[in-house]
């Protein structure tokens, strides 16, 4: 092979064998094995070629385009081979994983709000044509337009899928982003497959789902997967190859990817999660055996601090999602569930400051060996004993119970909620207990969360 470019493609697929598929086969078409780690390769690499071909790039010019991140990566690596600067547009919303992958592969990224739609001057495609405009020689991308994004999965994707599956596929699953991989897989099967059924997966909350379902455009909501979904139609998008649609719960999307990993051993993201669910609500909902095909869209390895981070999972609700209206469902890293980061009397400062920027978090609480809470050591605690102590390495070796408070403030699980404010006016943190045990700490943050949640 002549450079990185030509392991784009050929991805392999397998079956899924150690989930409940109803009387259907699943198989999976590992697009993660793809350079960047993800399906959008295959269109960034043709989109790229393709307006080098026509003119659209010269040499010297700026890629740029608006993300939700793996075609961004794709862009990236593409444009990074062929040494082109490569300008991404990012909606806030966008895991750290892939910002930090982008801009290891050269690429700059703006980041824009994710909270705001078309039309207005932030969303993250009206910047991005707003940013061609002011830049010579750039050359804006517009996957969501670009007919050489379905092109690519018609020519390349589609194909594969029939080759591995010996031309006998009665239904492929996909998500629609910009659409691309929806239009042309849909397309090849058209010609070459009449009876392969299109299904689209969805996230609640996206208009595309209930479009197809009712022929009527619904509000628009908001989820937390990735890469899938919109709330608006792309032009690359044809609903009407889509045969059934499904709308998957956030929570669903997650679970899904957390169990296709324990039980599979496939580390997929966010939108592989939402992918599967609707696989396996169409397979186990069939009456006779079918042979479907679905995507492993990018690697879950770029999620780590999303789909597989118990703290994330918590604060979003799907690990606690029954409510008692008590100070319990403010509690988000539970010490019973190992959740809880927590230090020892005994644990020098060192081990704090290292917990502490590990989790991203400002105080710990102190335990004994039997599990008792006996203290609380923060930020400021820390920063005093480096203030007071001249030699860093001592500082930082004294035992957390020398600087610890232990003048201390407890809170029932089961009290109402409005009983932490007192707490929190004489700036404490809520040290809450369960009966005689410690459940953990719950902070201002966690309360704000708690209300953003519950009234969502």
């Amino acid at each position: 092979m002549a450079s990185v470019l030509d392991l784009i493609g050929s991805t392999p697929l397998i079956e899924v064998s150690r989930i409940d598929t109803g009387p259907c086969r699943l198989f999976l078409k590992l697009e993660s094995a793809n350079p960047s780690g993800s399906i959008k390769d295959r269109p960034a690499r043709t989109m790229i070629e393709t307006a080098e071909a026509d003119g659209s790039l010269r040499p010297g010019g700026t890629i740029v385009e608006a993300t939700a991140g793996n075609t961004g990566l794709g862009l990236a690596l593409v444009g990074a081979r062929k040494g082109y600067r490569t300008l991404l547009v990012v909606p806030d919303k966008m895991v750290r994983e892939k910002v930090l992958h982008a801009k290891a592969m050269g690429a700059e990224v703006v980041i824009t709000r994710s909270d705001v739609g078309k039309g207005n001057p932030d969303y993250y495609q009206d910047l991005a044509e707003a940013i061609t405009r002011r830049t010579p020689n750039a050359f804006f991308v517009n996957q969501f337009a670009n007919p050489a994004n379905p092109r690519a999965h018609e020519l390349t994707t589609g194909p594969e899928i029939l080759r591995q599956m010996d031309g006998d596929v009665d239904a492929i699953v996909v998500g629609v982003g910009s659409g691309g991989t929806l239009t042309g897989v849909g397309r090849c099967m058209r010609e070459a497959s009449a009876k392969t059924e299109m299904i689209l997966a969805d996230p609640e909350g996206s208009v595309l789902a209930p479009l197809v379902q009712t022929g009527r455009m619904p509000p628009v909501g908001s989820w937390a997967v990735e890469g899938i979904g919109e709330d608006f139609v792309p032009p690359n998008a044809d609903l009407d190859l889509v045969r059934h649609a499904y709308s998957i719960a956030d929570s669903d999307s997650f679970a899904n990817a957390r169990e296709l990993l324990l039980q599979e051993g496939v580390l997929a993201g966010s939108s592989s999660g939402t992918l599967l669910a609707a696989a396996l609500r169409y397979c186990r909902a069939q009456n006779e055996p079918k042979r479907v095909v679905t995507f492993v869209c990018d690697s879950g390895a770029k999620y780590l601090s999303k789909v597989f981070n118990p703290t994330f999972l918590a604060q979003e609700g799907f690990t606690h999602p029954h409510r008692h209206g008590t100070v319990r469902d403010v509690v988000v890293s539970r010490y019973p569930e190992g959740s809880a980061i927590v230090v020892r009397p005994q644990d020098n400062l060192r081990a704090v400051f290292a917990r502490m920027r590990s989790a991203d978090v400002s105080q710990l609480p102190v335990l004994d060996a039997s599990g008792h809470v006996v203290g609380l050591i923060d930020e400021s605690d820390v920063l005093a004993a480096l203030l007071t102590e001249p030699d860093t390495n001592k500082a930082f070796a004294r035992p957390v119970r020398d600087v610890m408070v232990t003048r201390l403030e407890t809170i029932s699980a089961d009290a109402p909620i409005a009983d932490l404010i007192p707490l929190f006016r004489k700036d404490y943190v809520g040290i809450v207990m369960d009966g005689d045990q410690f459940l953990g700490l719950a902070t201002r943050l966690d309360l704000i969360n708690y209300f953003r949640i519950a009234r969502s």
